[in-house]
């Protein structure tokens, strides 16, 4: 019988780009955190070798093109198995939204595949994997609020993070990580949001939490500047672009109103995916 996972998504509350390092990675500063939004991903020891990856969203692939896939061959071949391993995909997660679908996936397997093949790697090498498969796979082997630091790999749990209601919405626009990334301009020394002052008063988020990739991407897609702008209209206490985007989430006080801004949302934003959840672990 397979074993299933329900992994979330995540936002980032805040994103601020340090400095980019000598090898090409920035340095950053996010509190990432997760929310009601699942892909549930089904994993299987086979005897016949080889991984076999299923999804049936348009658009994933089922081969090394997936992170999924990379997870479990990564993971197998530290692990010595030698048999196969079968992935199955659901995915509610929209792709490409800057919400770490793909990443969420690939955490998934990584901790699936540790319970099935248990004591073949250690948690280390576990975290170790997760790094080399992306900045963002590490949040999603323990799916709790954290500080990510370095290029986002280094994890500290946060304590103390309300469960604030969320409304999502991602236009049909597809944004270049990538790109975003290599036309920022960095004008930071430092990390300005400190967790502390965050946590002193959590729901006092105007003027403090920000994303630095806001600068490239609002830019080019105006529409998601009115779309923020429309949720504080909705009474939204802050508004942000989640990772690179293209995803803004506005964050409530109460999610009866949230339900209800989701829905207003549906009727004005017709070609938009749009959900109302969330934080979770919190």
């Amino acid at each position: 019988m397979p074993l299933r996972i329900d992994i979330p998504a995540k936002i980032n509350l805040w994103l601020e780009v340090i400095r980019k390092r000598s090898d090409g990675y920035h340095e950053l500063s996010s509190l990432m955190l997760p929310v009601g939004i699942y892909d549930q991903v089904d994993l299987e020891l086979t005897e016949e070798e080889g991984i076999r990856l299923a999804c049936a969203s348009p658009g994933v692939p089922s081969d090394s093109g997936n992170l999924a896939w990379r997870a479990a061959s990564l993971f197998i071949e530290e692990a010595g198995y030698t048999k196969g391993v079968s992935v199955r995909l659901d995915k509610s997660i929209p792709v490409g939204a800057g919400m770490g679908g793909g990443s969420a996936d690939a955490g998934a397997v990584l901790t699936g595949l540790n319970r099935l093949l248990p004591g073949c790697v250690s948690e280390y090498r576990l975290h170790e994997m997760a790094v080399k498969l992306g900045a963002d796979v590490p949040f999603f082997l323990y799916c709790r609020p954290a500080l990510a630091t370095g290029i986002g790999d280094c994890l500290q749990p946060v304590e103390g993070v309300p469960r604030y209601p969320l409304v999502l919405i991602k236009p049909p626009l597809s944004v270049s990580t990538r790109r975003v990334y290599l036309s920022l301009k960095l004008t930071r020394m430092e990390s300005r949001i400190k967790l502390p002052s965050f946590l002193a008063r959590p729901w006092d988020l105007q003027n403090l939490i920000e994303n630095d990739l806001e600068s490239v991407t609002l830019a080019e897609y105006p529409l998601l500047s009115r779309i923020k702008l429309w949720m504080k209209e909705q009474g939204a206490l802050e508004s942000l672009m989640s990772g690179s985007g293209p995803t803004v989430f506005g964050v409530f006080r109460d999610r009866n109103l949230a339900d209800g801004v989701a829905a207003l949302a549906k009727r004005k934003w017709r070609d938009c995916w749009i959900a109302a959840t969330e934080v979770l672990g919190a």
